[in-house]
């Protein structure tokens, strides 16, 4: 059991290397991130917060990856126009596979975000088991376009 989950960690953190490639020109470029476990994108984006790098948001970033809007300065964060950001209610799945809701999480989640990003959440309903997605003029309103 517990080599399964050492190995679904070691998947994990393969996985998050392969969405966002090396920096080129100091920067970290997300393409494509279905999200996943908290704990191994609050490390990821710890490092790039603490690399000085700039985050270009290029494609989806769902569910754990917008964990970087609360780790990363704004303003070292840029949009395209294939952004989208995507929201939901934090939950967690025991041994079983049975899914919880975490409501404190979420709480927490939801007040780590920028403001401008907690008011748009807010104005949709807050977090659900609903997945919310910010994109297009919307998105670009909170964060600017990628030069």
């Amino acid at each position: 059991m517990m080599r399964s989950a050492v190995m679904k960690t070691i998947l994990l953190a393969a996985v998050l290397w392969a969405l966002i490639p090396p920096p080129a020109g100091a920067e970290i470029r997300i393409l494509s991130s279905p999200g996943g476990e908290v704990g191994p994108f609050l490390d990821l984006f710890e490092r790039v917060r603490a690399s000085g790098e700039r985050v270009v948001i290029d494609g989806p970033c769902l569910s754990a990856c917008t964990l970087v809007l609360s780790t990363v300065p704004n303003d070292r964060i840029c949009v395209t126009r294939r952004a989208v950001l995507g929201f939901h209610a934090a939950r967690s799945i025991d041994r079983r596979g049975r899914i919880a809701a975490e409501p404190e999480a979420s709480r927490l989640v939801l007040a780590a975000y920028p403001s401008a990003v907690q008011g748009w959440i807010s104005r949709r309903g807050g977090l659900t088991s609903r997945l919310l997605l910010l994109r297009g003029r919307e998105l670009a309103a909170i964060y600017p376009a990628c030069r």
